[in-house]
């Protein structure tokens, strides 16, 4: 297996980190891969945050969950989803653009996510460990104030970087389902019921239908029907809110 496969696999989410910090040219490293991933018609419809400020740093960790990790980490990166930039240089070249739309947002969101991919991949090559930070859609109000964000904006990935704790190298990685749950031939079907179940036992997750049932039941309460995941719809309406408004 070649390097870069090897890291695909390895990698994990860290969430404790060294002191010790990424140096600049690991930082711009890790930024110039951002620059080099898949592009729609190469616009890069995306802005990325470096967020340097330690006040504005712990500001987002209590935003996104009260998670005081992210305000730890020696990089955090937030990737924001930019339909301004390209619309901007529309009326500067003397056009009356059409505001954009739905489309054009997750067009954006699509670049922006896969642009903080490539940087979580070249900072595990790197041996530098990353999480993505989902809660950023929380708060929309907060957020959208402390990162000045333009109606035509939106906060598409937050990703944070450093060097992992010993615990974090040795903490086994979570276990993926098999590709024959995952990878479908040319048409979408549902899972049947015993295919949802096989999936979880593979994965490790269960044993039987009993646990699966717990499992499901636990996970339904401790994620999809959260607070935060709540929260996260709400203020993702918002967002849409403020980028239907000006249309």
């Amino acid at each position: 297996m070649n390097e870069i496969i090897k890291s695909l696999f390895a990698r994990k989410s860290v969430r404790r980190y060294e002191a010790r910090p990424i140096t600049d040219e690991e930082k711009n490293l890790i930024l110039q891969a951002a620059l080099q991933a898949p592009t729609a018609g190469n616009q890069n419809l995306y802005t990325i945050l470096d967020i340097t400020d330690d006040d504005l740093k712990l500001s987002l960790s209590k935003y996104c969950d009260n998670q005081p990790f992210i305000a730890k980490a020696p990089l955090a990166l937030v990737f924001l989803a930019d339909c301004r930039r390209w619309f901007d240089s529309y009326q500067f070249a003397g056009i009356t653009p059409r505001p954009p739309e739905e489309g054009d947002l997750l067009l954006a969101a699509a670049d922006a996510v896969i642009a903080a991919q490539n940087t979580v991949v070249a900072a595990q090559a790197l041996g530098i460990g990353s999480c993505y930070i989902g809660d950023i859609l929380e708060q929309e109000e907060n957020v959208r104030k402390a990162l000045n964000l333009d109606e035509y904006v939106f906060p598409a990935a937050f990703v944070v970087y450093g060097y992992p704790s010993k615990s974090q190298i040795e903490r086994e990685k979570p276990a993926r389902p098999p590709l024959s749950c995952i990878v479908q031939e040319n048409r979408y079907r549902r899972l049947s019921e015993n295919e949802h179940l096989d999936m979880f036992i593979k994965k490790g997750s269960i044993k039987d239908n009993n646990e699966f049932r717990e499992y499901i039941s636990a996970f339904y309460e401790r994620k999809y029907n959260s607070d935060f995941a709540g929260e996260m719809n709400r203020s993702a309406k918002l967002y849409l809110k403020h980028f239907k408004d000006l249309k």
